[in-house]
């Protein structure tokens, strides 16, 4: 989720959507999983806290341990899913970082498989993607949830 014209923040949107039917995957106490809009890779998540935060020298101790808590759900989650043979995880802080969304940080989860498309991105400037997003949030959401509740027994 990152561009588009509608005013504000797109992760403080997402955050307050109550549609069933949103990208998000999962929402915590101080955080949350919502899939990006314009992908990488099927499976693109991004780990975004709920305070609108510019960087992680802001963010609170309860704030950064959710967002790692919630990055190694994360890859248990895309391991199960879509059994990738490596992940990228990442942050842009700032503009002049490649942040699409400068003022509220996040952190990219990117599923990789050996020989995988990205280079269509680079060279192409084409993303190819054998699933719609939707479909990718009705296969991860019931898996977060899942985590979730093994978690707190």
């Amino acid at each position: 989720m990152s561009g588009g014209e509608q005013s504000g923040c797109v992760f403080c949107r997402a955050l307050a959507a109550e549609d069933p039917a949103s990208l998000v995957l999962f929402r915590g106490v101080s955080c949350f999983v919502v899939l990006n809009l314009y992908p990488y890779n099927n499976g693109h998540l991004m780990i975004v806290p709920n305070r609108h935060i510019a960087s992680l020298a802001e963010a609170d101790s309860a704030e950064l341990s959710e967002m790692m808590a919630l990055a190694r759900r994360s890859e248990i989650a895309l391991g199960e899913v879509y059994r990738p043979h490596g992940l990228n995880l990442g942050m842009n802080l700032g503009r002049p970082a490649g942040a699409g969304v400068a003022d509220h940080c996040h952190m990219h989860v990117v599923p990789r498989w050996t020989g995988d498309t990205s280079f269509m991105t680079t060279v192409g400037d084409v993303r190819v993607l054998p699933e719609a997003i939707v479909q990718t949030a009705d296969r991860l959401r019931p898996v977060f949830e899942r985590l979730a509740l093994e978690s707190a027994r």
